[in-house]
């Protein structure tokens, strides 16, 4: 326990922090395969920071409460998560642990293949996070599963102390707890995510069907990202498409965490569900114009000028 009281953020986002290490290429290597002639960068990463720099862009007060490994990569994405106006108060070093590492392949479309060694990732406490959470009084709490179950546990019990909502972006993809599903108040899998949910080794299903399941178990909607087609929200008996806007994809990394920020960004201003996700499909479109998880990300004023045109 801290000796001071946190500032209260909107938006506590409860996840990862990584260095991304991309390398670009003409096409992905199948397995056993070497493709050459690529370019490669280091940029910083992770669900959890990419999630809180793209709501911290779009204007929200966001917090976030993470691990890193009390080393330069550690310190390094501390600060440039600061610059980006997040509230890294709750961001914890772990001596002995590195930094979170992903390495990341991207061909010329925007589409990639990722590996992550968690380091201090794992270490994330699930005691200091539902503590942190309630204390900071969100109206959004969002995590995702690049830290382990017991944080994601203490993150949804905070919210629900704290009276706010849980959003659960179940990537990548494991068995998720029946304890955890039945605290998600908005669960947004992409369709192999949603593959996984289901039980099932493609994605040749109705969602429709796959949110019935999950509502018996508690979950309040599913929202299912589909890539350049958009995404697509299934809530009681109402099912609904939100189209997504034609851009010049340069790098699909990161968009899915562009969305979940804007969706959390959004719906911690009270916005609707529709509102929220058309804004947050937007936002995950633009984020693919750049090259690196946050390069793309878009201010608010960005996005609302992108939206204005579309309409």
């Amino acid at each position: 326990m801290r000796e001071t009281e946190p500032a209260p953020s909107s938006v506590v986002v409860v996840g990862s922090i990584n260095v991304d290490l991309v390398v670009s290429v003409p096409r992905l290597p199948a397995p056993g395969q070497t493709v050459i002639g690529g370019e490669h960068w280091r940029a910083p990463g992770g669900k959890g920071g990419n999630q809180a720099a793209a709501a911290a862009r779009l204007g929200a007060g966001v917090a976030l409460l993470a691990s890193v490994g009390d080393d330069d990569l550690g310190r390094d994405a501390i600060e440039d998560l600061r610059r980006g106006g997040v509230d890294v108060t709750g961001v914890r070093s772990v001596s002995g642990v590195p930094t979170g590492v992903a390495l990341i392949v991207v061909d010329g479309g925007g589409e990639n293949q990722i590996a992550v060694a968690s380091g201090a990732n794992s270490r994330l406490s699930a005691a200091d996070v539902q503590a942190d959470v309630a204390r900071r009084r969100p109206k959004v709490v969002l995590a995702a599963l690049e830290i382990p179950d017991d944080a994601v546990l203490a993150a949804a019990r905070g919210a629900a102390e704290a009276g706010a909502m849980f959003l659960l972006n179940p990537a990548p993809y494991r068995e998720i707890p029946k304890e955890i599903l039945a605290m998600v108040d908005v669960l947004t899998p992409n369709q192999h995510e949603a593959a996984g949910l289901a039980g099932l080794a493609d994605e040749a299903m109705s969602w429709g069907k796959l949110f019935e399941r999950l509502s018996a178990e508690g979950v309040r909607k599913l929202v299912v990202t589909l890539g350049s087609r958009g995404a697509a929200i299934y809530a009681r008996d109402r099912e609904t498409l939100v189209a997504a806007p034609e851009v010049d994809a340069v790098d699909a990394t990161g968009a899915g965490d562009a969305f979940n920020g804007a969706l959390a960004a959004a719906l911690s201003e009270g916005r609707g569900i529709e509102e929220a996700v058309r804004r947050a499909v937007a936002a995950g479109s633009m984020a693919t114009r750049a090259r690196g998880a946050r390069a793309g990300l878009p201010t608010r004023q960005e996005l609302e000028a992108f939206l204005a045109e579309r309409v």
